[in-house]
């Protein structure tokens, strides 16, 4: 069994769907049976779980949901694309016990993981409603966390090769400003933002980071 369907309490239907779509959702579904009832369907970029909010959808009040989460590749690129998109994202922050640890007086201390970690860097952000959302930032998972029961589908020729295109294109910055390196690590590192549901300038920004702080190629 997977995850299908996260229901959202909404107080204006069309104030949400507005934002949901600026926030870079798909929309899937805007059905009216009638005067009391209607269901809108959003999916974040690359997920398999969806939202649905309307109305004679559920009796939860509007702005109860308390931060489900939203994995990215890069919690700075996330975070700039949202803003770019006018939405109103907090300072990157991490918990000062450890993920989503609320018990403390304190539990948010603000910048990313001092360490580095995947799935220790956060930022939120709330719709008009006041229902809370929190991106967590994960570029590797921990062993086990895949279930890997379907195998992914090979991409077309023409649609790999337009993808190639686009990474060189986005390479020959970095390749203008950093230290000699070898082409394929960055590469890698987009094209797997890229597979993952980052944007072009999300990719980018993630492989630029992967060659300054795990290859350690730096800015000439």
């Amino acid at each position: 069994m997977k995850l299908e369907v996260l229901f959202i309490p909404v107080s204006d239907i069309d104030r949400a769907k507005l934002f949901y779509e600026k926030l870079g959702f798909r929309l899937d579904i805007d059905y009216v049976a009638n005067e009391n009832f209607r269901v809108i369907q959003f999916t974040p970029p690359s997920s398999e779980a969806s939202i649905i909010f309307g109305k004679g959808i559920t009796s939860a009040q509007p702005g109860s949901i308390d931060h489900p989460v939203l994995a990215v590749y890069d919690i700075d690129a996330a975070r700039d694309d949202l803003i770019a998109r006018g939405i109103d994202v907090s300072e990157v922050f991490h918990y000062a016990g450890g993920p989503f640890n609320n018990a403390l007086e304190k539990p948010r201390v603000g910048g990313r993981d001092p360490q580095g970690r995947s799935y220790y860097s956060f930022a939120s952000f709330e719709d008009p409603d006041g229902n809370g959302w929190l991106l967590q930032e994960i570029q590797t998972r921990l062993p086990g966390r895949e279930w890997n029961l379907t195998r992914p589908q090979a991409l077309d020729i023409a649609t790999l090769a337009g993808l190639l295109r686009e990474t060189a294109d986005h390479h020959g910055h970095f390749e203008k400003t950093h230290s000699e390196h070898q082409w394929w690590d960055w590469y890698a590192a987009y094209l797997s933002a890229r597979q993952s549901g980052s944007n072009p300038e999300e990719a980018a920004a993630a492989a630029n980071r992967y060659m300054e702080e795990v290859l350690h190629v730096l800015p000439r």
